[in-house]
C-alpha cells in the first residue's frame, strides 16, 4: 500500500515538472527555477497547503524554507510538531512571476495536482496558510457560506464529510505576517495550540 502512495505521488510529481497547462512553466524555465511539489510525512495527519512558492522556494524546489519557513517551523515547535512530520504544499507548485497573485486560471489548471495529494495522503486536518489558501480549500469542501475574512475565521475549526472521511479545515493566517508584523505571531501560536490534539 506505503508502495502504492510513493508511486502515486511521484506521478504527480513528474506530472508537474512536465505541466504545460499555464504560462507558469515557461516563467520557471527562463527562471531556472524548480517546481515546488510539496514535502514531509505521506502519512501525515496534518497538512499545510500555502497559495504559491516564492523565490527561495523556487530556487530550492522545498516548500516554506526562506523567512516565512522559519516562522512556520517556531510555530510547529511550539506545539511539539516536528516539519517532518505533517505535509507541507501550495495550491500553485510554481511561483508567480515577482510572487505576484496567483491567476484564476493559474489555480484551475494547477489545483487537480493538490486535490490528488489530498486524496492520496488523507490527512484528518488541513490548515490553510492566508487567504488564497483558505477561500480555495474551503470551496472546495462546501464551506462556501461560512467564509468571512481571515481576520474574523483564523484558527476556527471546520468539519467536513468527503468519501466517510471526516477532515477539520483550519483558516491560519500565512505565516509571512509575522515578519513585517512582529505582534502577529502572538495570534499565530496561539492558533497553533489547536493542533496539539491532532498530532
Amino acid at each position: 500500500m506505503m508502495k502504492d502512495l510513493e508511486t502515486d505521488l511521484r506521478k504527480i510529481k513528474d506530472e508537474v515538472i512536465n505541466c504545460k497547462k499555464c504560462s507558469l512553466y515557461q516563467d520557471r524555465i527562463e527562471g531556472g527555477f524548480y517546481p515546488v511539489i510539496g514535502e514531509g510525512n505521506h502519512q501525515a495527519k496534518i497538512m499545510f497547503v500555502g497559495e504559491a512558492p516564492g523565490l527561495q522556494e523556487a530556487k530550492s524546489g522545498r516548500p516554506f524554507c526562506g523567512a516565512s519557513g522559519r516562522i512556520l517551523d517556531e510555530l510547529l515547535n511550539s506545539v511539539s510538531i516536528k516539519r517532518e512530520d505533517v505535509y507541507i504544499t501550495n495550491i500553485l507548485k510554481d511561483r508567480p512571476p515577482k510572487n505576484r497573485d496567483p491567476q484564476k486560471e493559474e489555480i484551475e489548471a494547477r489545483v487537480p495536482y493538490l486535490e490528488r495529494q489530498i486524496e492520496l495522503i488523507k490527512p484528518i486536518v488541513i490548515c490553510s496558510l492566508g487567504r488564497y489558501a483558505m477561500e480555495f480549500l474551503m470551496g472546495k469542501f462546501g464551506l462556501e457560506d461560512v467564509i468571512e475574512p481571515i481576520s474574523k475565521i483564523h484558527g476556527k475549526v471546520f468539519e467536513v464529510e468527503i468519501v466517510s472521511q471526516s477532515i477539520k479545515i483550519i483558516p491560519l493566517y500565512h505565516p509571512a505576517v509575522a515578519t513585517y508584523n512582529p505582534n502577529m505571531k502572538e495570534i499565530l501560536q496561539k492558533d497553533f495550540q489547536i493542533l496539539k490534539k491532532f498530532k
